[in-house]
């Protein structure tokens, strides 16, 4: 440990009144394993430019136990969490060495692409309208990441992921009231306590039903229910097999019920060339040899979602070379080891 930078820091604390001090009392020992390891944990950080919470991540610590035992405003004990990110700064090995230049091909949060934009719309219209939607984008065109966008970012947004095993309306009820945190035992009265739920605000919820195709037509109905009767606008998200069922003309007595009642379709099963070229901005590559490799992948099956898993694999190839930025020989490399196919 750099005893300089650990007096340095304990200096600061001091001075501005601050620090584990005033609130925990240590012994000396543990005072100064709280400076020396506290000063680590900073100059690691400014080595390798990671945010606090990729430090917590890091190290398996809660951003909310970390950041007071870094800023020493916590109320609790120190010791247990000294250790422990010592002990994350003593087991730095290559494998997370290499997890660090990882990070730097981390796939971005949300990109606004132009399909995502025109998802983005359809269910801020579904919630407002409100409205029953129905939309299928291809594998790996960013239909889940959208939808956990809108979920954390607009209120009384619920998003809830069928499964095979929620295939029934007694099963799909279920999960939704999970998701909904709604606490009803009585199957009798689980219909009730959702809808009382999602009309709680009035005309602003949204019901997104992720993976939709998993749904039998009867639990779709169900669905409509819920659209009639509390006016809560309904999305359903998911493969072609859920555009074959709702988005076309409809087929028998329940694609007619919910057909008639759709007031938007989208359809996207290849990613659109500006899908592409957004997504890449996203990522800030500006070497063509790179950015033309990518944008071969991502008019792959699988679509933007093997841009992310294949920078994924060329960031330990990346990692090995320290100081080196990602090349078009490192996607070429990347995409062969994942043994998903040649270029053509």
């Amino acid at each position: 440990m750099n005893d300089h930078v650990a007096q340095e820091a304990h200096d600061t604390f001091d001075d501005q009144g601050k620090g584990p001090s005033t609130l925990y009392k240590m012994t000396d020992d543990e005072r100064r394993d709280y400076d020396a390891v506290r000063a680590a944990v900073a100059q690691k950080m400014q080595e390798t430019g990671w945010s606090m919470n990729k430090v917590a991540i890091a190290a398996g610590v809660k951003a909310g136990t970390f950041n007071p035992w870094y800023y020493g405003t916590s109320k609790g004990v120190y010791p247990p969490w000294t250790a422990r990110l010592k002990g994350w700064l003593d087991g730095m090995s290559e494998g997370e060495e290499t997890e660090a230049a990882q990070a730097a091909f981390e796939e971005p949060d949300f990109v606004e692409t132009p399909t995502a934009k025109e998802l983005l719309s359809m269910l801020i219209y579904a919630q407002n309208a409100p409205a029953i939607v129905v939309a299928t984008l291809g594998s790996g065109m960013g239909k889940t990441t959208v939808a956990r966008h809108v979920a954390s970012q607009r209120p009384h947004v619920y998003r809830v992921v069928m499964h095979p095993k929620t295939s029934s309306p007694t099963g799909m009820l279920w999960e939704i009231a999970q998701n909904l945190w709604i606490d009803e035992r009585r199957p009798s009265r689980v219909v009730m306590a959702i809808g009382e739920k999602l009309k709680r605000n009035g005309k602003k919820t949204l019901l997104i039903i992720d993976e939709a195709q998993n749904l039998s037509d009867e639990a779709v109905n169900q669905l409509r229910h819920f659209y009639d009767e509390y006016r809560t606008g309904i999305a359903l998200l998911g493969n072609d097999a859920v555009y074959s069922r709702f988005g076309k003309q409809p087929v028998g007595d329940g694609g007619g019920q919910i057909h008639r009642r759709i007031g938007k379709r989208l359809r996207r099963l290849k990613p659109q060339a500006d899908d592409i070229k957004a997504y890449l901005d996203a990522w800030n590559f500006t070497d063509p040899d790179v950015r033309k490799l990518l944008t071969m992948i991502g008019n792959k099956p699988g679509a933007i979602g093997q841009i992310a898993e294949t920078l994924r694999y060329a960031a330990i190839l990346v990692a090995s070379r320290p100081g080196s930025t990602l090349t078009a020989d490192d996607v070429r490399q990347a995409w062969a080891a994942r043994g998903t196919g040649d270029w053509s």
